[in-house]
């Protein structure tokens, strides 16, 4: 089968009625892992019906959560499944949509400022390198090992607080993931 991606640099995945999966990029058959893996790399990919060539993207995003969260990876809580629901066929259903996805950036946001101000303050001191390493082990342990009941990570102090403050909140948060870490571990 001849190569195919679209110049706008979308992966074509084409999903056969085997159900198998066909990346036209590299011509080999993949998974749903696979389609996870290229998610968690950002990779942009659309999926269309071999048949049909219907854009069944959404659909296929939706059994990758579906498996996530049966394998234990649960993040989404049952009573956010409920409100989900509920929303459906209701008036604000339109909104609900373009609600997530601004929640969800500003949520990746203040992930990157959190990350920014921790590696901020360890910037010149002798625990730099220290900082740094373990902030690439609780990122790595954070997407490994998201379990029902672990707290989520605090937001950054406040930018009002002073530097000292700031720095003492994020030394006490890091030391209570190292913690958190090292029990899942």
């Amino acid at each position: 089968m001849k190569k195919q991606a679209r110049a706008d640099g979308i992966v074509i995945i084409k999903k056969y009625a085997n159900r198998r999966l066909y990346n036209t990029e590299t011509s080999s058959y993949i998974t749903l892992e696979h389609l996870a893996t290229m998610t968690r790399e950002g990779r942009d990919f659309k999926v269309v019906d071999a048949k049909t060539d219907d854009d069944i993207t959404h659909n296929v995003l939706t059994q990758i959560i579906m498996e996530e969260e049966s394998r234990g990876q649960t993040m989404l809580p049952v009573s956010f499944l409920r409100q989900l629901i509920s929303m459906y066929g209701d008036s604000m259903q339109a909104m609900v949509p373009g609600y997530l996805e601004a929640s969800m950036d500003s949520f990746r946001r203040n992930q990157e400022q959190f990350k920014s101000a921790v590696e901020g303050a360890f910037a010149h001191s002798p625990f730099a390198e220290i900082a740094k390493r373990n902030l690439q082990m609780l990122e790595v342990a954070a997407q490994a090992f998201q379990t029902p009941g672990v707290a989520p990570v605090t937001p950054p102090p406040s930018p009002t607080a002073s530097k000292d403050d700031q720095i003492a909140a994020l030394k006490a948060e890091l030391t209570r993931l190292q913690d958190k870490v090292e029990k899942l571990g």
